[in-house]
């Protein structure tokens, strides 16, 4: 059974992440900063000692580097980086603050983006943070920094990561990124991309 690192969990399960990682051939393991959500592991993205060193075979990571001050974000990725098996690769999503500054020059913060689960998402909420939440007093979900394709494909590589495919699902501003520790055979990043990402919503392959 290969290890599923599932980072910045909140509530939620394998079940909430991508296809790929549905099967039974995957062990997840929650870890958040947050004890009231009962991650298998209580940490920081800057400082996750308690995992050890090439341990697990997957990381996913949605939504939750945005809640780091931008120089903390190397550091995050470092520590993705030492975690992952030789062979291993990270999942990350977060906004896409490009498509997000058009929607904003377009039609103002305050517009009705797109609906959640959650309700009415603005342009305002994927900018600042999820403005519910902050209102109950959760400061971990307010957003400190940004993303573009282009920046979250310079700073994975930085962090030492072989190779790394990026995409942005428009319908909800969500940019969306794949990268491995280190190559796999003859497959290329774009096919590796489509493999990992095939019945993800959104996902143009």
């Amino acid at each position: 059974m290969k290890k599923l690192l599932h980072v910045g969990c909140g509530t939620f399960t394998k079940k909430d992440t991508i296809p790929y990682f549905f099967s039974d051939l995957w062990h997840e393991i929650r870890f958040d900063i947050d004890p009231t959500v009962k991650p298998d592991i209580i940490g920081l993205l800057t400082d996750m000692s308690a995992l050890e060193s090439e341990s697990v075979d997957a990381i996913y990571s949605a939504h939750n580097i945005k809640h780091l001050f931008a120089h903390e974000v190397d550091l995050a990725l470092a520590e993705f980086y030492r975690i992952l098996k030789s062979d291993g690769f990270l999942v990350i999503t977060c906004p896409d603050i490009q498509s997000l500054c058009k929607l904003i020059g377009e039609r103002g913060l305050h517009e009705v983006a797109y609906h959640s689960q959650s309700g009415p998402i603005t342009a305002h909420d994927i900018l600042y943070g999820y403005e519910p939440d902050l209102k109950k007093g959760n400061v971990y979900m307010a957003h400190k920094c940004g993303f573009d394709t282009y920046l979250m494909h310079e700073k994975i590589i930085k962090a030492g990561f072989f190779d790394c495919a990026t995409f942005v699902a428009a319908s909800n501003f969500s940019l969306w990124a794949v990268a491995r520790k280190s190559t796999i055979g003859e497959i290329d990043i774009n096919n590796f991309a489509r493999l990992i990402f095939s019945g993800l919503a959104n996902f143009d392959a």
